[in-house]
């Protein structure tokens, strides 16, 4: 059973599920490749201090909107929400075999290019909505040795109110983990950021480390007072949450 530890929640509570046997999707991708507080246990050795510094730098980046991302026209955002009511987030399953990580993404949010993510998904016509995948080398065998997941949640947030006067406020909602494949532990965190750059946002992240490599993912989604993010929509990004693994 997996052990979910964290703040009250608002909300419907995330499914923070074991392993389970995923459904084959109705579609497969595959990646086009160019041709070549309480008190946080310590982290005792550097390698861990190193990897949590690649954990907190990482998961942050796609939360709010960069210059780099395309912006829309009101009657775009209009067009792209009338599409969401309207069901059409289907999901399909998108694969890299090379980096070693799957999980399931819309049909209707191509994959753009933007450095320093090994993938990155957007809803078109409304960037700041989007899926990042990052991955890096680390020095570590499992995920534990960072600390528990209340505790990444909570140097997450700090690391969100670092940013300066861009941060207007961010909320933990869940921390908690689950079973992978192969009995592998992922960390899932939910959280609320408030920015003068993306507005009000939902977050949600998980992180595993498998073949000495730490594997971030960040959703990133609109969720204010006047437009709150709904039922249906966040049934579908949890399932883009829970069905990030390693392959």
């Amino acid at each position: 059973m997996p052990l979910v530890v964290g703040c009250p929640r608002r909300g419907a509570p995330p499914r923070l599920a074991g392993r389970a046997h995923r459904p084959p999707p109705p579609h497969s991708v595959e990646p086009k490749r160019a041709s070549s507080s309480s008190t946080p246990p310590l982290l005792t050795t550097r390698r861990a201090a190193s990897a949590a510094s690649l954990l907190l730098a990482a998961l942050p980046q796609f939360t709010a909107s960069s210059p780099q991302l395309p912006v829309a026209s009101a009657k775009e955002e209009e067009e792209s929400e009338a599409r969401e009511g309207e069901g059409e987030l289907e999901l399909e399953r998108y694969t890299d075999r090379d980096e070693g990580f799957t999980l399931l993404k819309p049909v209707s949010w191509p994959k753009v290019e933007k450095a320093g993510a090994t993938a990155l998904f957007q809803q078109e016509g409304k960037g700041s909505n989007n899926i990042g995948i990052v991955v890096n080398p680390v020095r570590l065998s499992t995920l534990t040795e960072f600390g528990t997941p209340q505790f990444v949640a909570e140097r997450l947030i700090q690391a969100e109110k670092k940013k300066g006067e861009s941060t207007k406020s961010a909320e933990v909602i869940s921390a908690g983990e689950r079973s992978g494949h192969d009995g592998l532990t992922v960390y899932e965190i939910e959280y609320l950021l408030d920015s003068t750059r993306g507005g009000m946002k939902r977050i949600f992240s998980a992180a595993f480390v498998a073949s000495r490599k730490l594997y971030l993912l960040n959703i990133a989604h609109s969720d204010s007072q006047e437009k709150p993010l709904d039922s249906q929509t966040r049934n579908v990004l949890e399932q883009v949450l829970h069905s990030f693994d390693s392959v």
